[in-house]
């Protein structure tokens, strides 16, 4: 994943897509997706001012209140670390063995280093992801042609 989401990647992301579940079951990519395809897209053609080739952004403490960031991602060994970059400098871990169909919080303030991951809905309420159930696709409304 480190590979995919950094290394292999000459600036940056402008949308992960479902290539990332290329080897998940065929069931949690539908439960994810509804059965949707669509390739990630890195940042390509990008324009800086002094019309300079584009960089990857590197961002630190003295340099996250400059970029606008508001959450930050740490890909650690035991899981990702989430960062509410409005309210902490650190954030809890979330195990890269959780079920991917679990909902979070999505508020900053609940991102406390202090505390686990805010789930709302507990993933075992949900199959495990090595044995997904087929979830029949769900109706969405269509996704905008200008995101793929």
């Amino acid at each position: 994943m480190s590979r995919h989401l950094i290394d292999d990647v000459a600036v940056g992301w402008d949308e992960l897509g479902t290539d990332l579940l290329d080897d998940a079951p065929p069931g949690l990519v539908v439960a994810l997706t509804g059965g949707e395809h669509w390739p990630s897209r890195t940042l390509d053609h990008l324009i800086t001012p002094d019309g300079s080739p584009p960089v990857r952004m590197s961002v630190t403490d003295q340099t996250a209140d400059q970029q606008d960031m508001q959450w930050g991602y740490v890909l650690h060994k035991e899981g990702i670390e989430v960062i509410s970059l409005l309210h902490e400098d650190i954030g809890p871990v979330v195990d890269w063995a959780i079920d991917p169909r679990t909902a979070f919080n999505d508020h900053p303030a609940a991102w406390s280093s202090l505390d686990p991951a805010p789930v709302i809905r507990a993933s075992r309420s949900t199959p495990p992801p090595s044995a997904p159930a087929a979830a029949p696709a769900k109706a969405h409304a269509p996704r905008p042609a200008t995101r793929r």
